[in-house]
């Protein structure tokens, strides 16, 4: 069975921040057909070929969830991770990602899985950059 694209939604406070968010911080381009507020509704962003990341506001994620509660920014179940060819790519996309509002959470460096750095969005939503593992 193939999946594609595969869909990640995430709780959004605010449509526009996170827009601006994820155009600045990771350069990514939104998707759909814009709605009155000149975004597109959906909020999606095409990560690649085969990954959308979907931005919902926080009341309409619960109503999704069949009135599950929400996490709070505070609290996050899920890190979603990037990953990239170098070192310098990590320490770049951080600083972008830092310059466009991020909190960066993990500075970039070496650790025990290799070199990485983490930021939160302005939802409190993690993002782990990392250089890829090398193929063998």
């Amino acid at each position: 069975m193939h999946f594609a694209p595969v869909v990640v939604s995430l709780p959004i406070a605010d449509r526009q921040v996170s827009h601006d968010f994820y155009r600045a911080a990771l350069g990514l381009a939104s998707v759909g057909e814009l709605a009155e507020d000149g975004l597109p509704e959906p909020l999606q962003f095409e990560v690649n070929g085969g990954l959308r990341l979907m931005l919902v506001p926080t009341g309409g994620f619960g109503w999704v969830l069949g009135g599950r509660e929400v996490a709070d920014s505070r609290h996050s179940e899920c890190v979603l991770g990037l990953t990239v060819t170098g070192p310098d790519e990590v320490d770049a996309l951080i600083e972008q990602a830092r310059a466009a509002g991020a909190e960066v959470v993990t500075e970039p460096g070496q650790q025990p899985w290799g070199y990485a750095g983490t930021f939160a969005d302005p939802d409190g939503h993690l993002w782990m950059v990392a250089v890829a593992p090398p193929t063998t």
